[in-house]
């Protein structure tokens, strides 16, 4: 029996912008596998490449070189269409300024990513109910964000990132925005999270972040310069939310 294909690939990966009629490389020849249930840290100062590789990897942007793959399919060869779906379905988002509606209670943003899935009022509530729950926010779940602190705001966008049960969560500096004892809850979460199965990446300047997971990649200009494995994981939930 074939093993199974990798989550993510990676091959030779380079971006290259243009701007002003010059060209910047952000990302360079850049090769590495995600494996289903992994938890890793894509770790690297500020201009390393860091959030170019993410939307590459969540397929928001394609390599001007090399190619990406998602189970073992070429990106590229999809239309904008089919990687749309594929980020509707297959990708969950997680960003340090949780992007929250602020017209809209937590149900509702959580419930937001379903609309593009196609899937009825009705099952959109009762399914953000359920990732509402699984973050430990369903008793704030009809509180608008202006009401919520900075940590159940991202435990909301967690919720929101889970909802359409993505074969991987990309959390951009998912801290950074929270004080320690709130970014050592949501990283506590990750952990639950991953422990279940689901799939992380986490885009972060931090070595403390890093140093927490199973994986770190380390990119420095554009380049890959380490890719490390370690015992250490991310801390167990706390019992209470």
């Amino acid at each position: 029996m074939s093993a199974s294909p990798p989550l993510i690939s990676l091959r030779s990966v380079s971006r290259t912008y243009r701007t002003d009629g010059i060209a910047v490389t952000a990302v360079r020849n850049v090769s590495f596998d995600i494996a289903q249930g992994e938890i890793a840290a894509v770790m690297g100062p500020s201009g390393s490449g860091k959030s170019t590789l993410m939307n590459m990897i969540g397929l928001l942007d394609l390599p001007s070189e090399g190619a990406v793959y998602l189970e073992g399919a070429d990106v590229a060869g999809l239309s904008e269409d089919r990687r749309s779906s594929l980020r509707a379905h297959s990708i969950g988002f997680v960003f340090q300024s949780y992007n929250l509606l602020a017209r809209h209670d937590a149900i509702e943003n959580v419930a937001l990513p379903l609309v593009y899935c196609g899937v009825g009022r009705r099952e959109r509530l009762a399914r953000a109910e359920e990732s509402l729950q699984a973050v430990g926010m369903l008793h704030r779940a009809h509180h608008f964000p202006r009401q919520l602190s900075g940590g159940e705001q991202q435990r909301v966008a967690i919720a929101r990132a889970l909802i359409a049960s993505p074969l991987i969560v990309l959390a951009d500096e998912p801290t950074g925005a929270l004080d320690s004892r709130t970014g050592a809850e949501i990283l506590a979460l990750f952990a639950a999270l991953n422990r279940t199965g689901q799939t992380i990446v986490m885009i972060t300047h931090d070595p403390g972040i890093a140093k927490q997971c199973r994986r770190t990649i380390r990119l420095h200009d554009g380049e890959l310069v380490a890719d490390e494995k370690q015992a250490t994981i991310l801390p167990k939930r706390s019992a209470a939310p």
